[in-house]
């Protein structure tokens, strides 16, 4: 296997699990909170789609999907269009809310797709480009992806488990 497989594969998983703690939930669900400092499905969803939208966009050289695809107003989420939720309090995780699955399964699968066509376009010392110099030492692309992968993974996880104490009660 070739590195651009290895991250399609790694990507792979991330969707399937994305899609495992989001199908079927009725909005309820999705927005439920644990207790008030906790966060939501639809904010975990929302976030590590965000995070991953703004990092590939960056990478590639490209626009955000949240932007350039009518995300940013179909959620109409009071925050600058910027915003990838990082560092977000209690009231603004609670802010992201919504009506059904759907908004946080499209949007994921459409950076997702953005994100599979990028990695498989990637060859030979690709990875080793530095993408953010803002870091000591500069980040380079392949670890800028590993911590996309590694972050939607963790609050894919989280979801998973919001999920799980959900069906149980």
């Amino acid at each position: 296997m070739n590195t651009a497989g290895l991250l399609a594969e790694a990507f792979d998983r991330v969707g399937e699990a994305v899609h495992a703690a989001v199908e079927g939930l009725p909005p309820d669900d999705l927005n439920a909170r644990l207790d008030e400092g906790a966060n939501s499905i639809s904010w975990l969803v929302w976030h590590l789609t965000r995070v991953q939208d703004d990092h590939i966009a960056d990478a590639s050289g490209t626009a955000q999907i949240w932007l350039t695809e009518g995300w940013a107003d179909r959620f109409a989420l009071p925050f600058d269009v910027t915003d990838t939720g990082y560092g977000h309090s209690s009231d603004e995780v609670a802010a992201v809310h919504v009506d059904s699955a759907e908004p946080l399964l499209g949007y994921f699968d459409a950076v997702q797709e953005r994100t599979l066509d990028f990695v498989a376009g990637l060859e030979g010392h690709a990875l080793d480009r530095i993408v953010d110099e803002g870091w000591t030492p500069p980040v380079t692309l392949g670890v800028r992806l590993i911590s996309v992968v590694a972050e939607d993974l963790q609050h894919a996880g989280q979801a998973a488990f919001v999920r799980g104490v959900l069906e149980r009660a």
